[in-house]
């Protein structure tokens, strides 16, 4: 969210919040990069998660596709702790199931430990030029 000028250190909730409708809305077009897009909250920003569940409940953890359906498009998760620790279990998780993983961040350190499980690592400017 700090890529945005747009207020987000006010309310974070809120700013999470309209990020999280944009690539909603983004993977559901279905003409994005990924199949499946996973969306991190901490601290303040994991407000939106009940907002957002409320909204889509198909957006809930405990959520599961109808048989025959494919995966989500989206997954909420609202880490408990630090955010960069729970994207790097989620690129673990998804790198030991052999598939690819991109990471959309600004944090160097983050970045590190993502390209370390040999997931791909964009900036932030990269996901809002396609929102």
């Amino acid at each position: 969210m700090g890529a945005r000028a747009d207020g987000w250190w006010r309310d974070r909730a809120a700013a999470a919040l309209r990020l999280c409708r944009e690539v909603i809305a983004l993977a559901r077009r279905g003409d994005g990069p990924a199949g499946a897009w996973m969306l991190v909250l901490e601290g303040r920003a994991r407000d939106a998660v009940p907002l957002l569940e409320e909204e889509d409940p198909s957006l809930a953890a405990d959520w599961a596709p109808a048989e025959g359906e494919g995966p989500r498009p989206v997954r909420l998760v609202s880490a408990p702790g630090s955010g960069d620790d729970a994207i790097v279990g989620v690129v673990a998780e998804v790198v030991a199931r052999d598939e690819s993983c991109l990471v959309v961040t600004a944090d160097r350190r983050l970045r590190q430990r993502c390209e370390e499980l040999n997931a791909s690592v964009v900036g932030p400017g990269w996901l809002l030029r396609l929102l």
